[in-house]
């Protein structure tokens, strides 16, 4: 493999850095879209693990920010933003719920 630098357009490209993907990062948009998917108890639970798991990653990768790549962080937020969203569907499908049968 060739390492040199090359000029392509007029930029000068440089080789990539070998980076990875923050711990996680899938486990945590799936559990984050699965808490929206399913609302209530078990939506729940997976909206507080997603949300605990992406404030390990997102603070992992505040530390590191050269060592990972963008789109996993990306993956991250967008589970955290997904988590946050089915965390309050559940929660208010749950208050709904309690609502009707004590009434």
């Amino acid at each position: 493999m060739d390492t040199r630098n090359e000029i392509l357009d007029g930029t000068i490209s440089t080789p990539q850095q070998n980076k990875i993907g923050l711990p996680n990062a899938g486990g945590v948009l799936t559990l984050g879209i699965l808490s929206i998917v399913f609302a209530g108890l078990l939506g729940l639970i997976m909206g507080i693990i997603s949300l605990s798991l992406s404030g390990k990653a997102l603070e992992e990768y505040r530390n590191n920010r050269d060592r990972y790549t963008e789109s996993s962080y990306k993956n991250v937020n967008g589970g955290r933003i997904c988590a946050i969203i089915g965390i309050s569907i559940s929660g208010l499908a749950i208050l709904v719920l309690a609502i009707a049968f004590t009434a």
